[in-house]
């Protein structure tokens, strides 16, 4: 059961190392895209009919017909990865060993939606793949197996993202058949420790120049491709959106959101503490420019 990028990578290297045959796969329903609006099918969906596959597309998880049909199916074990709803006690109690989840944290640290952005823009050194046991709380049940992996000073939540969909299907791979053969045992999560990775809106990726230059750098590279970081340049009739493609924090000193230095080299904008050096971005409606492209034809001494 999945729907994301990461759930196709997970698919691909289950199919190919499966301690048993995949008897279907479950995604959510295909959803009009683009400026068309045309209907496209999910990554899991795309990866599945490749391997040919059976796919189920349910618009709700829940939904008793939908449960009926998994039943008839006569699952052993269920795989879960990036599927995107809440899965009901019913459907949990299905497969006589479980469902196992794809994790993509070291929990109970970062439950939730966003782990991968979240661990970034916090300035974790390192995250990681989970895999669990699904219960019917967020995240919250027992841990199989494990694996960290460093967060980069060049990480992105793009970069980040590829690399742990790859650990998470090696992962769940090697985990499986120690769990059915029960020498990989189950152990509680401790919940003192648990914290949240809620989801990320349009509204996180803009930049409040009130913060430190070192947070809004890691927010940057955390929320990278989307939603992307952003702040406005004064203008008329209305302030004019710039997003921030590349940037990095450098020890200057000024009035946050002011422009401190503004050459090919890139514009120096101030912070609540340090500076952050913007070399790439793209005005509302714009192409991707280097900071001495776009000041070729802008003059600019604020952000807000």
């Amino acid at each position: 059961m999945g729907t994301a990028e990461l759930a196709a990578t997970v698919l691909s290297a289950v199919a190919a190392n499966s301690a048993g045959p995949l008897v279907a796969v479950v995604s959510q329903p295909d959803r009009p895209k683009g400026r068309d609006l045309v209907m496209q099918p999910t990554p899991v969906k795309r990866e599945a009919l490749r391997l040919g596959l059976e796919v189920l597309q349910p618009e709700k998880a829940r939904d008793p017909v939908f449960i009926e049909a998994l039943r008839q199916l006569e699952p052993d074990l269920i795989l879960v990865a990036a599927y995107g709803q809440i899965l009901s006690k019913n459907l949990l109690d299905l497969p006589r060993w479980g469902c196992l989840n794809v994790h993509t944290s070291l929990l109970p640290r970062y439950r939730g939606a966003a782990p991968i952005q979240w661990a970034i823009a916090k300035g974790e050194m390192e995250t990681g793949v989970t895999i669990m046991q699904l219960d019917i709380g967020l995240d919250t049940g027992p841990i199989l197996t494990a694996r960290s992996t460093e967060i980069r000073d060049d990480d992105t939540g793009q970069t980040l993202h590829d690399r742990l969909a790859r650990i998470g299907g090696d992962l769940l791979v090697e985990t499986i058949p120690g769990y059915l053969a029960g020498t990989i045992v189950p152990h509680a999560q401790e919940n003192a420790l648990a914290t949240i990775a809620r989801k990320i809106t349009k509204e996180d990726g803009r930049i409040d120049w009130v913060q430190p230059a070192e947070v809004l750098w890691r927010r940057l590279r955390a929320f990278t491709p989307w939603p992307g970081t952003f702040a406005f340049l004064p203008a008329v009739p209305k302030p004019r959106m710039i997003k921030v493609l590349s940037a990095e924090p450098v020890n200057r000193t000024g009035i946050p959101g002011e422009v401190l230095q503004a050459d090919k080299g890139g514009i120096v904008v101030g912070c609540g503490v340090g500076a952050l050096r913007i070399t790439a971005l793209q005005p509302e409606g714009g192409r991707r420019l280097t900071a001495g492209e776009f000041l070729a034809g802008n003059l600019i001494t604020q952000f807000h």
